[in-house]
């Protein structure tokens, strides 16, 4: 049930009380086939809480949002209204219920006013003719109300990311929502972004609306959440009120057992090691005399804030887009790529942030996005080596504990972790000398983030040379050799032993702290 304390006991939307379920599992079981997913899940969430919901990849976060959300109808078990039992509408049709699914990737028209994205397809009109005085005053309405300082006349296009989830929150409420489902809806938001977020969440709160909130980022579970559920293997562990935990104590219900050793210890790099890849005075319409060198089995972290440049760098390096400047030399020799594949013959791989648009065929197999960057190496004289690209997939799925129900699933069917690893193993495929890697645990569980981190130490090791894009401090720190840090398009500083620290991370991103040579 739900927490009994003080202000918890004002009246709320439509009369209810924070003391009632304004939604609840009863004993959810899910079944896809004859493959189960959820056992005999129970929880409840109430008017003005947010009830936070973490689990490792595969563990049933999604689908037991999508049956909450009416994506997904439940083999067994009920799903309780105002206390009510309710067989939910599918295909979205429950927002007209006031429940509403925030998906991770935005839907938002880019090219389109505010006004004109929380209205589309409903339009206000008069006489025939669309009314945009009333749309507009109306959307006003609901900006001030939740305290977001933009305009309703204002393009998606021009808006930060944070502003954009916000926007798919009024798009919400405009609908009448009383529970909001969000999916990882801080995932690719700055520190910053995310505070500015949390705050339109307790306002959002303060007026009695029942937020869901999945992320695998337990520092925020634990300071914007009221309960936590998890779940493990498609069951429930446990439901607490989110102050009786740590995120120690979060990530070790999720795993079941302790992460003491999340980052691997990193095997020194020879003082003496050969510069594998040498960059000087590198520029684009996007960046501006960037040099630095990569040694052999060396984990060069490069940080940054959003627009500094970092990721702009790594696709011009590998041949995804163009250079105006500067020289690149990759083991000792003349290195100028025009295309991905000229960067992959040469030994260079590179592991996109977007997995879903960019990195993967969602609606294929497994086996055809393994083989599909080293495709030369599968390609027989009349045809694809089946047999081969089979045995690729066998190993792979048990170098990077790929876990899937049948190897058969599409991937769009994988959980973001196990898509991941995938990734991971498709770049790896080509047996890469340098292997570039932008957010490499955007979006996944704190256990499949430890897999990853033990992925990339064994990797170096082995000689491999790895740079390591991200947006996650911690991340960057805990797994990095040495760091440079990019701000507006040019490298701010070169960090390494003890300099990498976040103080120092913060002071030349930032702009406080400039390199000797700034």
């Amino acid at each position: 049930m739900c927490p009994r304390n003080g202000d918890w006991e004002v009246g709320m939307l439509d009369g209810l009380t924070k003391t009632m379920p304004v939604l609840a599992a009863d004993r959810i079981s899910k079944s896809f086939g004859s493959v189960p997913v959820l056992f005999s899940i129970s929880m409840d969430i109430c008017a003005g809480e947010v009830h936070a919901i973490i689990g490792e990849n595969g563990a049933g976060k999604s689908t037991l949002m999508k049956i909450l959300s009416g994506f997904h109808a439940p083999t067994s078990g009920k799903i309780l209204l105002d206390g009510t039992e309710v067989l939910l509408p599918q295909n979205g049709e429950t927002e007209a219920l006031g429940i509403v699914l925030i998906h991770q990737e935005l839907n938002l028209a880019e090219q389109l006013t505010v006004e004109e994205n929380v209205f589309l397809g409903r339009e206000i009109t008069k006489a025939g003719v669309l009314d945009r005085t009333a749309m507009r005053a109306r959307v006003q309405e609901y900006l001030d109300d939740i305290g977001l300082d933009i305009a309703p006349t204002d393009r998606i296009a021009n808006l930060s990311m944070a502003q954009k989830q916000m926007v798919e929150i009024v798009k919400a409420i405009s609908r009448d929502a009383r529970i909001l489902i969000m999916d990882e809806p801080t995932a690719v938001l700055t520190q910053a972004e995310t505070q500015l977020f949390f705050r339109q969440v307790e306002r959002l709160k303060s007026k009695g609306v029942a937020i869901i909130f999945v992320s695998h980022k337990l520092n925020e579970v634990k300071e914007i959440s009221d309960r936590v559920t998890v779940l493990r293997d498609g069951q429930m562990i446990a439901t607490l009120d989110a102050s009786d935990l740590t995120p120690d104590a979060m990530a070790q219900l999720m795993v079941g057992r302790e992460l003491s050793d999340l980052y691997p210890p990193l095997s020194e790099v020879d003082v003496d090691a050969p510069v594998i890849l040498d960059v000087e005075g590198l520029g684009s319409p996007a960046f501006r005399k960037v040099a630095f060198q990569l040694r052999k089995g060396e984990v060069l972290g490069f940080f940054g804030l959003i627009g500094s440049g970092r990721t702009a760098v790594f696709e011009a390096i590998c041949g995804i887009s163009k250079i105006d400047s500067g020289t690149m030399h990759f083991d000792g020799k003349p290195y100028q790529p025009k295309t991905v594949a000229d960067a992959r013959d040469l030994g260079i791989a590179y592991l996109t942030k977007d997995r879903k648009n960019k990195g993967l065929l969602l609606k294929q197999k497994m086996r055809p996005n393994l083989t599909l960057f080293a495709l030369p190496k599968f390609t027989k004289r009349f045809g694809l080596d089946q047999a081969g690209e089979e045995k690729a997939l066998d190993r792979a799925m048990r170098r990077f504990d790929i876990r899937a129900r049948d190897p058969n699933v599409n991937v769009e069917d994988l959980s973001g972790g196990n898509q991941q690893k995938l990734l991971l193993a498709k770049v790896m495929e080509v047996d890469p000398r340098v292997l570039i890697i932008d957010e490499p645990t955007r979006g996944i569980d704190v256990g499949t983030k430890q897999q990853i981190y033990h992925f990339i130490a064994a990797l170096a090791a082995e000689g491999v040379s790895i740079v390591v894009i991200s947006s996650e401090m911690p991340e960057i720190i805990g797994i990095s050799h040495r760091v440079i840090v990019m701000r507006e398009g040019e490298i701010a500083g070169v960090l390494t032993g003890d300099e990498i620290n976040e103080a120092e991370i913060v002071r030349y991103a930032a702009g406080l702290k400039k390199g000797p040579d700034q």
